[in-house]
């Protein structure tokens, strides 16, 4: 079956009731048919459901889906994308290890890297996507893990995966490479068949897709996932079955909305760099972005995010976000809603001028995450907003 299928086709096994939906498993903890059965499960000799902090079949169900569109052997599900991304360090990281980063990621993945691992003497080294051979010169003996988003939140820069994955596991195979797959998805782009170890999302941007619920999932390796389970099972980031079911159910229509998603940015895109009130524009499938290729070699499409660079800087970027109409000031993203962004002083604000600058992010940026309304009123939404600008 072709990916469509199989998101919609994956599911729990049916009950008694012969329910057509899977149901909600709204239980804290499951029951065992006698002590024996409770005793080899808890030994990890047979499979079964203990306690939903550890396993629960909506759960279950949602992990099922993103490993198989991913390609993945296995996964977790998280509260949260940043409890995902966190556990994806902490799960699998000691004192005195190293990690290597591309620099244009996430603020709150920043400051896991630069303020809370040093305090348990886990360091990190940061490089920039344009400049590969800087990559093999950040690696040390204690090097652990490369950690990159591709592509990058909000510059929109890529990492060519093919290249990554081929020069370090000939060279560095005990080093796990791990993606965060958050703007692509799994259905834009696929890392793990370039040889990525681990893949993390944050489910709560275009898996849920309409701003209802937190979520975050990471999958890869299975024995690197299952490493990972010790980590999870005593600390307890684990995702609510209700969330989970809600989840599951929206990656049935997440390649319909994916679709809608990226055609729409492309036509924002391209109306962005026709205007003259914008000084530039990058979007990874329009010509003029300096990875256009890569982005067509690695992805099936762009994606629906959207980063430009209003002329006049903060004050006329300020004005263009208050003069929208219909388009939503808020700091997330993967909505069926369009929204803008101003990553400078919101999602990034706690970097320096320096920092945010150095990924791509100026007084003027500003990130659209395109939604799934007419592009027409889209278009008009930002046309008029960009007239009021100046």
């Amino acid at each position: 079956m072709k990916q469509e299928t199989k998101l919609i086709r994956t599911q729990t096994p049916r009950t008694q009731n012969r329910e057509h939906s899977t149901p909600l498993y709204l239980t804290s903890s499951f029951v065992f048919d006698d002590a024996e059965q409770g005793r080899a499960i808890f030994a990890d000799e047979i499979e079964g459901n203990i306690y939903s902090r550890y396993s629960n079949p909506n759960t279950t169900e949602f992990i099922d889906k993103v490993c198989e569109l991913e390609g993945a052997e296995d996964g977790l599900a998280f509260a949260s994308g940043m409890a995902a991304v966190f556990a994806s360090f902490a799960g699998l990281l000691n004192s005195g290890d190293h990690v290597v980063a591309y620099r244009a990621i996430f603020g709150s993945t920043h400051q896991l890297l630069t303020t809370l691992f040093p305090r348990w003497g886990i360091t990190s080294t940061y490089i920039d996507a344009e400049n590969p051979a800087d990559l093999e010169a950040a690696i040390t003996p204690a090097t652990k893990m490369i950690f990159l988003e591709t592509p990058s939140n909000p510059g929109l820069e890529l990492v060519d995966l093919e290249w990554l994955c081929t020069t370090i596991k000939q060279k560095y195979p005990h080093i796990i490479i791990n993606v965060d797959n958050c703007f692509a998805t799994p259905y834009l782009q696929k890392p793990i068949a370039y040889g990525v170890d681990l893949v993390s999302h944050s489910a709560t941007k275009y898996m849920d897709g309409q701003g209802r619920v937190l979520g975050g999932i990471v999958v890869g390796k299975k024995e690197l996932i299952k490493e990972m389970l010790f980590f999870i099972r005593h600390t307890g980031p684990a995702m609510s079955a209700f969330n989970a079911w809600l989840l599951s159910k929206s990656l049935e229509t997440l390649p319909l909305r994916m679709d809608r998603h990226c055609s729409n940015a492309l036509s924002v895109a391209q109306m962005l760099e026709a205007n003259e009130n914008v000084e530039l524009v990058r979007y990874p499938f329009l010509p003029s972005h300096p990875q256009y290729n890569l982005a067509k070699k690695q992805m099936t499409q762009g994606g629906g995010i959207v980063t430009f660079i209003i002329k006049g800087g903060f004050n006329n970027a300020k004005k263009f976000m208050d003069a929208l109409e219909m388009i939503l000031i808020s700091s997330n993203l993967g909505d069926s809603r369009s929204i803008a962004t101003h990553p400078a002083s919101t999602t990034h604000s706690k970097l320096s001028e320096s920092e945010r600058e150095s990924i791509g992010i100026f007084a003027g940026s500003i990130r659209v995450s395109v939604g799934l309304e007419n592009i027409d009123d889209i278009l008009a939404d930002i046309s008029q907003a960009l007239q009021k600008s100046v």
